[in-house]
């Protein structure tokens, strides 16, 4: 038996338990917690996600060259994408509930061309020399002094266009993808649309001295001879082609080397985006396959302004003295390519053609009008209905009711386009024909 004062440790811990249940209790308590629950994890660690799971994806830029800087277009267009989440698809179409709603194609923003562009062996390209120092030298001149014979009378100078005759024939340029379509239609055998209606326009006016051949409009295919000799009874080729749409598209080798060969021979090109403003699909790919028409790399496209001739002038309406505005308010200026110091292509941004869809006609023979009547064809006045429609809506400043003056402002503005292209190159002739 152990005395007291020889204790071992282990006898000591033993009576310790022994004289304190509390104590005892609750150290078999925390054994029996230890022993169940100690394998078990009561709080997880998330793991941290990556800094960067979307962000900014920069669209490629499908341009051969960038735009030069005082044309202010962006040298990328930046698409936000919500981190964490997929892109989307691209939007297909807007509509809405309303009454007779108004159907837009969505076409994606911009679009990159269905196929790389390859460097094609093509005939030299037309070099665009600055404006008003050139003289055309004798191949240049007779080429285009052929071209041009038959479109205007009095074409020895000092005659106003008012008191000139002229007689021409326009085509709208069906290309390679695209809707080239997008503001013409034919319908009963009848062409209508924008440019029917501008040069019907310019017909009546002009109490038919500018006989547009505005009912024999039609597309034509840009890879066909056609638009070198439009018509077998008129004298000359077609002063201008009409080219429009919405979407990318890319123009065939043969498509350019035939509009180079035809911005030789004296005509134009007319460019005009049916979505207004800048940065569209149409917008990108018109200006980058007309610098493969007009390949000269030190030409682009220039801002016309007031001291243009187009402007200067005043060809046939006074007081024209800017881009008028198009739809929507848009009033982005005129963009011109030249040939010998020439306009030889234009670009309009600011959708003219569906200002023009909205046809008009004279009150008593004086007044323009915009009208939802019908013609004396049994054709309603203002062709796109939807515009009208939805006018204030989703379309603003085409109202016709009281006449909308913005559209008067742009056929006035087409009018005396057209006139300028169709009398540009006399001078030119005139000059070279004294050397």
């Amino acid at each position: 038996m152990n005395t007291p004062g020889n204790d071992s440790w282990i006898d000591r811990l033993v009576d310790r338990f022994s004289n304190s249940r509390f104590f005892t209790i609750s150290f078999v308590l925390h054994a029996l917690l230890i022993a169940f629950f100690g394998g078990t994890v009561l709080v997880e660690v998330m793991q941290k996600p990556s800094d960067f799971t979307g962000g900014y994806v920069a669209v490629p830029d499908q341009q051969p060259a960038p735009p030069r800087a005082d044309q202010g277009l962006p040298p990328e267009t930046m698409i936000n994408i919500s981190p964490g989440t997929s892109q989307s698809p691209p939007l297909t179409g807007i509509t809405t509930t309303g009454p007779s709603p108004l159907n837009f194609l969505a076409d994606p923003f911009i679009q990159p061309p269905a196929a790389s562009i390859s460097t094609p062996a093509l005939p030299p390209a037309p070099s665009a020399p600055s404006p008003g120092s050139e003289r055309l030298d004798a191949a240049a001149a007779g080429q285009i002094g052929d071209f041009i014979k038959g479109w205007g009378t009095d074409t020895g100078g000092g005659v106003g266009t008012r008191q000139r005759e002229f007689v021409f024939t326009a085509f709208i340029a069906r290309y390679s993808g695209g809707n080239w379509d997008s503001v013409f239609r034919v319908r009963d055998g009848f062409p209508m649309g924008a440019l029917p209606n501008l040069l019907e326009f310019m017909s009546k006016e002009s109490r038919d001295k500018i006989k547009t051949n505005y009912r024999k409009v039609e597309p034509v295919a840009l890879d066909s001879d056609k638009i070198f000799a439009p018509d077998p009874n008129l004298p000359g080729g077609a002063p201008f082609i009409f080219f429009t749409g919405s979407r990318d598209f890319v123009l065939t080798d043969k498509e350019v080397a035939n509009l180079q060969r035809y911005i030789r021979s004296g005509g134009a090109i007319w460019g005009d985006s049916s979505v207004p403003g800048r940065g569209s699909a149409f917008d990108i790919a018109f200006r980058r396959e007309m610098k493969r028409v007009m390949a000269d790399k030190d030409k682009d496209f220039e801002p016309l302004d007031a001291r243009d001739p187009l402007f200067a002038k005043a060809a046939y309406f006074q007081g024209v003295n800017e881009a008028p505005a198009g739809l929507n308010h848009y009033q982005e200026p005129v963009y011109v390519m030249r040939y010998f110091g020439e306009i030889s292509i234009i670009y309009t941004a600011n959708d003219y053609g569906d200002m023009w869809e909205f046809g008009v006609e004279q009150k008593d023979g004086k007044e323009w009008i915009v009208n939802l009547n019908r013609n004396e064809r049994g054709e309603r006045i203002a062709l796109e209905w939807d515009l009208y429609i939805n006018s204030g809506i989703y379309v603003h400043n085409v109202n016709p009711n009281p006449p909308a003056a913005s559209i008067l402002d742009t056929y006035k503005f087409g009018t005396n386009m057209i006139i300028h292209l169709l009398t540009r190159w006399e001078d030119k002739l005139r000059g070279a024909a004294r050397l």
